[in-house]
């Protein structure tokens, strides 16, 4: 194993997880306790009873021959399903898989340096990056080595394991920002300044049923004190953000309070107790976006295939054969894309037509006009889920215009429909005495050059929304003139021309309730399942461990205080690390309220 790798799979973490599996089921732990572990281990449960969703990071979406194939030889032995699934945040999902076969399952996982460690939980999330980091014409500054060296530094870090909810980065290799920081908690770009390679930091933003750009909180940082100011933020979101309200809990809830976030920031000067170490200048340059066809990369006579696959799904068969052509073309990388697809770099323009034959040969190709769709699991298996989001992505096109469709099953977002061309997202609605599926639709939302969230479109039955996508689109091809962007028509229609437009589809009469009470490809009554909501830790140990974690935190700044002389400091962090311990003692004795 390389040295990264052994950082990432930490000897008996999931030798201890296996013995956590073996007390729950023979009910010598208790339930909350050993959902924090299985969470903490990527491990979340579904809809249906008894079995898993286990999440795997994959910083950046790359990955190996020999990753894939575990992967696929995985997915056979553990899963009760035919397919993983890629997500918007270019983790690899595996479902159906039961609670005694997890462990196994990140055992074998681990082998080819795969963790699904912190994947899940209030910690740091898996870091995703532009899918063309390295290869892209216009690119800036390779970001591949600065996010790989973050996800490492922050993975099991004191800082990162109770925070107040979940936290979510991304790294983009130029202005067009590729990798969405907008609506990440924290957006790292990269710019130039008068020549010199920096970034542009960016923090606060989210999607969500609050969705919310990310504010600028430094222009230019230079390449060495990047990871300092990424600290001062996860330090400010752990420190400030709002461990009471769950739903307020992200820090885009403090992008009011931006002086702050400022000032947080400035302390990149603070000594640190791990040292940054940036990885070496070159001269290559990224691109903007995911390429809907081959595209020419920066080097030289080398290309880039894009790899569709169907709201991130692939089998087993698919995976080997995809590690298989790595294999016998040493010099290929594969990567996931933040659109649930992948990409192949360093291709010749000789190998492009025999590689196209050989992924038609596993059920794979390029994207076709129409097929830009993206959904989350839905009610397929998520125990938030609201309607079947993957069921109604199989009915839907974009059309001629290849618009962007994003799809999810409740508000969260996590297919991202305030992004999308039309996106839209489920929820139930009480017309006539029914409980009728819908989804809301969301208009002419952007993902470059700073974003744009959608416009919060009709509320149309689950079952006339492929009607309802058609006629957008139509209308869209029939109208915009001289090859107006979707994002510009629709503020140029404006509210008023889309709410007449559908609807005849938005109302609806006491008749057809009874019909539209039902959700796309099902045939009984449409009713929304209570399961208990989303998995997190209890307040109790919630509060408990943050300031464990916490304290832990500060005396490694205590002790760099302390070796730079510098006694009042270190004192100062002394007596915090006696508050939070305290604090927590004298809770769990019943004396103090969180």
């Amino acid at each position: 194993m390389t040295s990264q790798t052994e950082h990432w799979i930490l000897p008996g973490e999931i030798d201890r997880y296996a013995t956590a599996v073996n007390a729950f089921r023979a009910d010598e732990m208790d339930g909350e306790r050993f959902m924090a572990l299985r969470l903490q281990q990527g491990v979340y449960g579904q809809r249906q009873e008894g079995v898993h969703m286990v999440r795997v990071k994959v910083p950046g979406g790359q990955l190996t021959s020999t990753q894939l194939l575990t992967l696929a030889a995985s997915l056979d032995k553990y899963s009760g399903h035919p397919t993983v699934a890629i997500t918007t945040r270019q983790d690899i999902q595996f479902h159906y898989v039961p609670l005694a076969q997890t462990a196994p399952l990140l055992t074998e996982l681990a082998t080819a340096g795969l963790t699904t460690r912190e994947a899940c939980g209030n910690t740091v999330r898996n870091i995703t990056a532009c899918s063309l980091a390295g290869v892209c014409p216009n690119e800036v500054t390779d970001v591949t080595a600065y996010l790989q060296q973050t996800a490492a530094q922050f993975l099991r870090h004191p800082l990162t394991q109770h925070l107040p909810r979940k936290f979510k980065m991304s790294f983009s290799g130029c202005l067009s920002d590729c990798a969405m920081g907008f609506m990440h908690d924290v957006g790292v770009v990269a710019i130039l300044r008068q020549g010199e390679a920096g970034f542009r930091l960016l923090a606060g933003g989210g999607l969500g049923h609050k969705p919310r750009k990310a504010v600028v909180v430094e222009e230019f940082i230079p390449q060495e004190q990047l990871f300092a100011a990424i600290e001062a933020l996860i330090a400010l979101h752990n420190r400030y953000s709002d461990r009471k309200k769950r739903a307020k809990a992200r820090l885009k809830f403090l992008v009011d309070r931006e002086e702050l976030i400022r000032t947080q920031a400035a302390l990149a000067a603070t000594p640190l107790s791990v040292e940054w170490q940036p990885p070496p200048r070159h001269n290559q340059t990224i691109g903007s976006g995911l390429p809907r066809q081959v595209l020419e990369q920066k080097q030289s006579g080398l290309y880039v295939y894009p790899v569709k696959l169907p709201c991130g799904a692939i089998t087993a068969a698919q995976l080997r054969g995809l590690a298989e052509m790595m294999q016998q073309e040493p010099s290929l990388t594969l990567r996931t894309t933040a659109d649930q697809n992948m990409v192949i770099t360093h291709l010749t323009a000789a190998r492009l037509a025999p590689l196209d034959m050989r992924l038609q040969s596993l059920g794979l190709g390029q994207p076709q006009p129409g097929d830009n769709i993206v959904a989350c699991p839905g009610t397929s298996t998520c125990r938030l889920g609201i309607t079947s989001s993957k069921t109604v992505a199989a009915q839907l096109t974009g059309g001629t215009a290849d618009l962007r469709l994003r799809i999810s099953g409740c508000h969260n977002s996590c297919g991202q429909h305030h992004l999308g061309d039309i996106g839209l997202h489920g929820e139930g609605q009480r017309l006539h005495g029914k409980l009728i599926p819908s989804y809301v639709v969301h208009l002419g939302g952007a993902t470059q050059h700073g974003g744009t969230i959608a416009l919060k479109g009709p509320t149309i039955p689950a079952l006339r929304i492929t009607a309802a996508v058609a006629r957008i689109e139509q209308s869209f091809v029939s109208q915009r003139g001289a090859q107006l962007p979707f994002a510009q028509w629709v503020v140029h229609q404006g509210p008023t021309f889309f709410a007449e437009l559908l609807r005849d589809l938005v109302e609806v009469s006491p008749e057809e309730a009874t019909e539209l009470a039902r959700d796309i490809g099902e045939a009984q009554s449409f009713k929304v399942l209570q399961l208990g909501g989303g998995e997190c830790a209890g307040a109790a140990q919630d509060f408990v461990a943050a300031n464990f974690s916490e304290a832990l935190h500060e005396r490694n700044y205590c002790a760099a205080f302390h070796q730079q002389r510098k006694m009042d400091a270190a004192i100062e962090c002394a007596r915090h690390i006696l508050s939070l311990t305290a604090s927590s003692i004298l809770f769990l004795a019943g004396i103090k309220k969180p």
